[in-house]
């Protein structure tokens, strides 16, 4: 699975919840969007590559922080 495709979906994601007023909830909207419609493999994925993200990796701010601050309901049970 091409993980900058991933960044690139999940960023066009923060894009739009970016727009929102509400910070907590824009960050909540891209972390539950992520969660419903993205398969486990697709975020775990998504996961592994933020653990190894650089600044430069390619994720938002805004995306980044969602991903960190929701991090335990965007993990796949095993």
């Amino acid at each position: 699975m091409k993980t900058d495709h991933l960044i690139e979906m999940a960023n066009q994601i923060g894009l739009f919840f970016d727009s929102l007023p509400d910070r907590e909830e824009a960050l909540t909207g891209i972390a539950e969007h992520i969660r419903k419609f993205w398969e486990p493999r697709m975020r775990r994925a998504l996961l592994t590559e933020l653990d190894g993200a650089h600044d430069d990796a390619g994720f938002s701010e805004i995306v980044r922080a969602a991903l960190t601050q929701h991090r335990e309901a965007l993990t796949p049970a095993t």
